[in-house]
């Protein structure tokens, strides 16, 4: 999954401090969005496992919020993991582990990180391949405990169709350097979600022109 990707807005910034940590325009923007859905499909106590956790912005955000799930952060990139444990040093929360190295898109991971209530997964699908995506859903629907739910939060493609005319932009860009990735058909990822026997819960149109993809394992 290692790329290195011009991402316009999505880019991380490095705080001037000097502790490593990063801030994302927008992870700030739709930090308070995910929060809220989270909160509305993730038990009282339970286990989080974060794909992809970026600046940790999210990480510290929704582990405020929700103290009694226990929050495991992950990023293949050693720099987001050094700011994501910044961010929760600073933060000093009881609930939030420190940030392993995961590359959800690799076969066979699920099996050393079973027994999740929730898996969250943010801004990652467009980013790999169509293959890899089908890796990463798999695991985490292995990875889940009976009745966990599987989030996915991003810009999707709506029946084949790109919907805007920053998506347009953002997808091809994203084709020009590498054609194997871009934005991901809907009705693809509810029956990749399928194939993996989860049940879908619900998808939703979310701010900017992203959705969410709920899904739930059989108890």
């Amino acid at each position: 999954m290692p790329r290195r990707l011009d991402l316009p807005d999505s880019a991380s910034l490095a705080n001037a401090g000097g502790d490593g940590r990063m801030y994302a325009p927008s992870a700030a923007r739709n930090a308070n969005v995910i929060g809220e859905l989270v909160a509305l499909h993730a038990p009282a106590t339970g286990r989080v496992l974060e794909i992809a956790s970026g600046t940790g912005e999210h990480s510290v955000h929704i582990a405020t919020r929700l103290p009694g799930l226990i929050w495991q952060p992950s990023d293949i990139d050693p720099a987001r993991r050094i700011s994501i444990d910044a961010h929760g040093a600073e933060a000093g929360l009881a609930n939030l582990r420190p940030a392993i190295d995961l590359d959800a898109t690799t076969a066979g991971w699920a099996a050393a990180h079973d027994g999740q209530d929730v898996i969250l997964v943010v801004n990652l699908l467009h980013l790999v391949s169509w293959n890899e995506a089908q890796i990463l859903i798999k695991e985490a629907a292995a990875a889940l405990a009976p009745g966990g739910v599987l989030i996915l939060y991003g810009p999707f493609m709506r029946a084949g169709e790109l919907t805007s005319d920053g998506d347009e932009r953002f997808h091809h860009s994203l084709q020009a350097q590498d054609a194997e990735l871009g934005y991901k058909d809907d009705f693809d990822v509810i029956d990749a979600l399928q194939e993996a026997w989860l049940d879908l819960v619900e998808v939703n149109e979310m701010p900017a022109n992203n959705l969410s993809f709920v899904a739930r394992r059989g108890a």
